[in-house]
């Protein structure tokens, strides 16, 4: 969807460089050029660290993921930087990140409220914000809870919306990860939400203004199975989701579908208090609302009326069995 093809590509929660992996795997896949991007990230747990370092060497990828393995909010290894691409999937409700009294001042929550300390989900937001270049866009996962919550996260998300960062808001199915079967959602943020054009390697895009428009979009029915109890989505999923995507920024014959996308403008979003919940502006279908009452009520009554039948012979069968017994029950 973000199409990381050329410039800074940044994860703050790198992990073992997964993100990376795929994105070198984008690149050549769609006739780009692997050498035309540069990979920063970082990672806290040391074993990692190493097998990020290594799974990029083995593909010949160069990348620089900080001197040590470090907490990214606790020490920033790459405070000067400037991403074109961001991509994460940081933990989820991260709780206790920082103490009371750490990180109030810092930089990365310019111009925004301290994130809390309860959890850290908009203090990833912001870290990614804050990495963004003139042009960047960022594209990550978070809980659901992080769409809707009060508090400072409620004024920090409303900040993000009054400044045009938000672009594309996703909800995924459930079971996608192997370690939480919740559902969760993509969220796409965008510092240029301009008309500009850009030129990709088997494409170019007439992106039109939308600074005043969010796309919502539930995938939530969508997918297929995996290994019985997990769901993913084939190639064909994700270029459908992906084209939708790019025909609302290019406006190339985007409608609105039921069940599935709607372009927001951002006086929709504010009169609904700022909520990013998609299920507040995508169409819903009361199936019920189509059902003839007469219809029902009469398939209902012959169901009722076979159950009661039903009812009354096993009722006199079970006093025959006890009659022929020698145990007769008198009503």
């Amino acid at each position: 969807m973000i199409e990381p093809y050329k410039g800074v590509i940044y994860d703050p929660a790198c992990g073992s460089g997964g993100m990376f992996v795929q994105s070198i795997k984008f690149i050549e896949s769609h006739h780009g050029n692997k050498k035309e991007v540069s990979i920063y990230g970082q990672e806290q747990t040391a074993t990692t660290y190493k097998l990020a370092k290594m799974n990029l060497a083995i593909r010949g990828i160069s990348a620089n993921f900080g001197a040590v393995p470090v907490d990214t909010f606790g020490k920033d290894q790459h405070k000067d930087l400037k991403a074109d691409y961001i991509m994460a999937n940081p933990p989820f409700n991260q709780k206790d990140w920082r103490a009371a009294d750490e990180l109030t001042d810092d930089p990365r929550w310019s111009g925004y409220e301290t994130p809390p300390t309860s959890n850290a989900n908009y203090a990833w937001i912001l870290n990614m914000v804050s990495k963004l270049s003139q042009n960047g866009v960022a594209g990550f996962i978070l809980a659901n809870g992080a769409l809707s919550g009060g508090g400072e996260e409620y004024k920090i998300r409303k900040k993000l919306i009054e400044n045009n960062l938000v672009e594309a808001i996703v909800i995924l199915p459930r079971s996608m990860f192997y370690t939480t079967d919740i559902s969760v959602t993509l969220w796409i943020l965008n510092n240029n939400k301009t008309e500009r054009v850009v030129k990709i390697p088997d494409a170019t895009r007439n992106y039109r203004m939308r600074e005043e428009e969010i796309l919502f979009m539930d995938l939530r029915q969508q997918g297929e199975p995996f290994e019985k109890k997990f769901t993913q989505f084939n190639e064909d999923h994700i270029k459908e989701f992906a084209a939708t995507y790019h025909d609302w920024q290019q406006n190339l014959d985007f409608e609105n579908v039921a069940e599935y996308c709607y372009g927001a403008k951002k006086s929709e979003v504010i009169a609904k208090d700022y909520s990013l919940v998609p299920s507040k502006y995508i169409e819903f279908i009361n199936r019920d609302e189509n059902i003839d009452f007469d219809t029902k009520m009469t398939a209902l009554q012959t169901e009722f009326k076979d159950l009661l039948q039903t009812e009354e012979q096993s009722k006199i069968d079970l006093l025959n069995v006890f009659k022929e017994l020698g145990y007769e029950i008198k009503l």
